[in-house]
């Protein structure tokens, strides 16, 4: 009953085989590589080879619903027994190597590809891939030279978090500001906490050595101060564990050396503090208990292996009088827990879930202004203007959090639904929306096309914009062009109206709806400033009025209620 992929590619090396599936025709998401400790192992994760990449993929889509680009995952299971550290180096950049030529060889448009590929699509393939796990620098830079090597059109957008001219999810924290602002929305709704001025506690997966772990802390300390308990964090090296709450200081010296847990200063520790290591049988039975037996307001999955938390072990989650160690978790992390196990934590104990897709998407849209970026500057000219774009991202992520936050409390809260299936609906709202208005601008006449394009410039950073909107019809893809109008619009309407607005309106009728929705937000844009400038009336009054523009909208403007 799953949906069905727009395309699937499927490559087969000397020690490797890889996936690559995407659920749109312009499309992003990372490369991981996957390299089983010996053949059992092997074998485990050869038979869930599709399934992983294909729920990654799936979960990328949802996640991707304020971009241009579907969602898309590449997995790359590397077959490294039997190899020297050395070896296994070695066959793992000539695997990445191997599987970005193959995805060449089947979208860029050349003679040579052109002789040998069988094309029954008939149109250009645009596709973008992002580093995920074990694909180092070395790697990024190589598939962009390839890309250029073999004319792939934008090769500097074909991978993104390049060292110059990319934004690193590391280095500025992408990923973690986004779902520090649907933990602060989910604090305020789910347990009355004001994170600002009340205490709570937290407990997390992922180290502080880690990319969304070891960022959470900081903006946890950074944002509440010693209002925040970080009560326990586990990683591939242990766990720390202290009730009163592990000291920011320490963690922090933790997370700038870039160290993982296990290196946790003992001495740093409350009375009743402890940090169990992976070298003795308890501490692996600690370290894999630790997000289960913990007591927190707030647990934040920030890394760990898919499905941790599934229908066979969800009950460890509770405690023996069927409470949740944890009322609320926050998916940093993809797929942590499984969406049957969602379901049975919520029905059976209450535990309220913000999944993943819309949690942790601050990163897929962080990459998708870097693609931007790529096509429309120079390495130099972005590098010049880097600060100030990066510093615009981040505003615009953290609103898209908050604004999709928002609109997912106040719907579950409304309906009466789980949060999760909520999410599911805002996702898949967006992109039923932004499909429907994708295949409506094929049909529009060109001068329609670019009347539509302030949508376009209004999705980018201003910075960005500022410096290079009018080289768009020359750097950028039609398709990426239309996909980002279609995107901007729908998740406008959506996070504005709520989904069930978008649901009751006719399929055929959807992007007519939009179109005329851009108008009349135009229309109520010029009534707002007639009267900003208005003589003659009170300020209350003015403010109360603009209030009642703001309010009623291009909505009321339709006459669709």
């Amino acid at each position: 009953d799953r949906e069905r992929p727009y395309g699937v590619l499927f490559a087969h090396g000397r020690r490797f085989d890889a996936y690559h599936v995407r659920f749109r025709d312009v499309a992003r998401g990372g490369m991981r590589l996957v390299t089983p400790n010996n053949p059992e192992q092997y074998a485990l994760e050869s038979a869930r080879h599709y399934d992983e990449c294909y729920g990654l993929a799936y979960a990328q889509q949802l996640k991707n619903k304020d971009i241009p680009e579907g969602g898309s995952k590449a997995v790359c299971l590397i077959n490294t027994n039997g190899l020297s550290p050395a070896g296994k180096e070695f066959v793992m950049r000539k695997s990445v190597k191997a599987f970005a030529d193959t995805i060449l060889d089947l979208i860029v448009d050349t003679p040579e590809t052109n002789e040998n590929v069988v094309d029954l699509v008939g149109k250009k393939e645009v596709l973008y891939l992002g580093p995920d796990e074990q694909v180092i620098t070395d790697d990024i830079e190589w598939i962009i030279q390839r890309a250029a090597c073999r004319g792939y059109g934008t090769p500097a957008a074909f991978m993104s978090s390049k060292p110059k001219s990319g934004i690193n999810h590391k280095e500025y924290g992408v990923t973690s500001e986004g779902v520090n602002v649907y933990l602060d929305v989910a604090l305020r709704h789910v347990l009355g906490i004001d994170p600002t001025r009340d205490v709570f506690s937290v407990k997390m997966t992922g180290g502080p050595d880690g990319d969304v772990a070891g960022n959470e802390m900081k903006i946890l300390i950074r944002e509440y101060g010693d209002n925040v308990k970080i009560v326990g964090i586990a990683d591939h090296s242990g766990c720390a564990e202290d009730p009163g709450g592990l000291d920011h200081e320490e963690l922090l010296r933790l997370v700038h050396n870039d160290l993982c847990i296990s290196n946790f200063d003992r001495s740093k520790l409350g009375d009743e503090g402890v940090v169990h290591t992976v070298d003795t049988d308890e501490g692996i039975k600690a370290r894999n208990t630790m997000h289960n037996r913990l007591e927190a307001d707030a647990f934040v999955p920030a890394g760990g292996r898919p499905n941790t938390i599934d229908d066979h072990n969800y009950q460890h989650f509770l405690k023996e009088d069927g409470t949740p160690s944890s009322p609320l978790i926050v998916e940093g992390a993809n797929l942590f827990v499984t969406s049957s196990a969602r379901e049975k934590l919520h029905r059976e104990a209450g535990v309220v879930i913000v999944k993943d897709s819309s949690a942790n998407k601050g990163g897929v849209i962080t990459s998708s202004y870097e693609i931007c970026a790529a096509m429309m500057l120079g390495e130099e000219e972005f590098y010049e203007h880097k600060d100030r774009i990066v510093d615009e991202v981040l505003t615009k992520l953290r609103d898209l959090a908050r604004m999709e936050a928002e609109l997912l409390f106040r719907e579950s809260e409304n309906y009466k639904e789980p949060l999760p299936y909520v999410s599911q609906v805002i996702s898949d709202t967006i992109n039923a929306a932004t499909d429907a208005l994708a295949s409506a601008l094929d049909q529009l006449s060109e001068e329609d096309r670019d009347s539509l394009m302030p949508l376009f410039r209004s999705h980018l950073p201003k910075t960005l914009a500022d410096l290079s909107f009018h080289r768009v019809k020359e750097s950028v893809p039609e398709q990426y062009v239309k996909n980002a109008i279609a995107s901007t619009l729908a998740s406008k309407m959506v996070y504005k109206e709520g989904t069930r607005f978008i649901e009751s309106q006719p399929k055929e009728s959807l992007a007519d709806i939009a179109l005329r929705y851009v108008e009349k937000e135009r229309e109520i844009l010029r009534l707002r400033e007639a009267l900003e400038g208005a003589e003659g009336l009170e300020e209350e009054e003015k403010e109360r009025i603009l209030g009642l523009l703001e309010r009623g909208g291009a909505r009321t403007a339709l006459n669709i209620y």
